[in-house]
């Protein structure tokens, strides 16, 4: 079921429609995480000042140059480390014209979907975004801890993170919240394992930049596929 539905999604990549969800979603990942960046070394550039006394050294001028220099390597660092949880969230605020998409395409039979409130979408892309930057950032301590299966923590986390989340925004549009949360619960361990094939190619450059449509697709199919396994008993 889990490889019907990627292969599926992978098959209407070119969609034109897919395209404008995806430099949609990377313009406004860039334009945040750049507009964080500056407001931060702003920030502690105000803090630090032109002039700071440092015992047994005196007066230095450069120290604010350092700083400034130095969280913005620090932020860069993140940012790269970020963009993909992040683009992630954003990508979610659009999710309805790729599920669209996939319908007209794979499900033309079915009734206009209900479209999820904009307050709504923009609440839930919020706390998607919250939660996505909170537990990766988190994520780290145990990265440095257990060095070796760090790949595996980043795959297993978000692939969680991902799987329940964009299931949760494909199931909406057809059965509404309560019953997305049930059928959530229901196919966690599928949801799980799809989440996690989408977190995995999330390491390598520039594909990483792709996998939020192709798991907002995928995840699309996959609704739809359970609703079917059900009816089916």
């Amino acid at each position: 079921m889990i490889l019907k539905a990627f292969f599926a999604a992978l098959g209407q990549l070119p969609d034109p429609r897919f395209r404008r969800v995806l430099l949609l979603g990377v313009a406004l990942t860039l334009a945040l995480l750049i507009a964080v960046s500056a407001g931060f070394v702003w920030l502690l550039s105000g803090l630090v000042g032109d002039q700071t006394t440092l015992p047994f050294i005196g007066d230095v001028r450069w120290l604010n140059d350092l700083v400034g220099w130095g969280s913005a390597f620090v932020l860069a660092i993140l940012s790269v480390f970020l963009m993909v949880p992040v683009a992630s969230a954003i990508t979610s605020m659009f999710l309805d014209t790729v599920a669209q998409a996939v319908e007209d395409e794979h499900y033309p039979h079915l009734p206009k979907a209900s479209a999820v409130p904009i307050g709504d979408a923009i609440r839930d892309t919020v706390n998607f975004l919250g939660v996505l930057i909170g537990a990766n950032l988190l994520a780290l301590i145990l990265y440095l801890i257990f060095a070796p299966a760090a790949p595996l923590i980043f795959w297993g986390l978000n692939g969680f993170l991902l799987g329940r989340e964009y299931f949760m925004l494909a199931a909406m549009r057809r059965v509404g919240r309560t019953e997305a949360k049930a059928l959530r619960s229901r196919h966690m361990a599928t949801i799980w394992t799809a989440g996690v094939l989408m977190a995995i190619p999330l390491s390598v450059p520039l594909l990483n930049l792709v996998i939020p449509i192709l798991g907002a697709a995928t995840f699309t199919h996959l609704f739809h596929l359970t609703q079917l396994k059900e009816r089916r008993g």
